[in-house]
């Protein structure tokens, strides 16, 4: 296999460890779900999490959201 070869893509949801600044993927998938809103979170779109509750979040207004305790309602 060559550097221009691509593996496949896993497909569903990764199970991720959230670190300082990075995370570990501990089982493969091609997203995560943000602990707020429930939306998919493409891995390579990933950038907001908290390690001490080790959830995502898709945007900035989800973290607010979870630190203020303003979450939307649930269907």
């Amino acid at each position: 296999m060559n550097r221009f070869e691509r593996f496949p893509e896993p497909q569903g949801e990764a199970e991720v460890r959230y670190l300082d600044g990075e995370f570990r993927i501990l089982r493969p998938g091609s997203f995560v779900r943000c602990g707020v809103t429930n939306q998919a979170i493409p891995l390579d779109e990933l950038r907001y999490w908290s390690v001490d509750l080790q959830e995502a979040y898709a945007d900035p207004q989800a973290v607010l959201a979870r630190v203020t305790g303003n979450l939307p309602p649930q269907d």
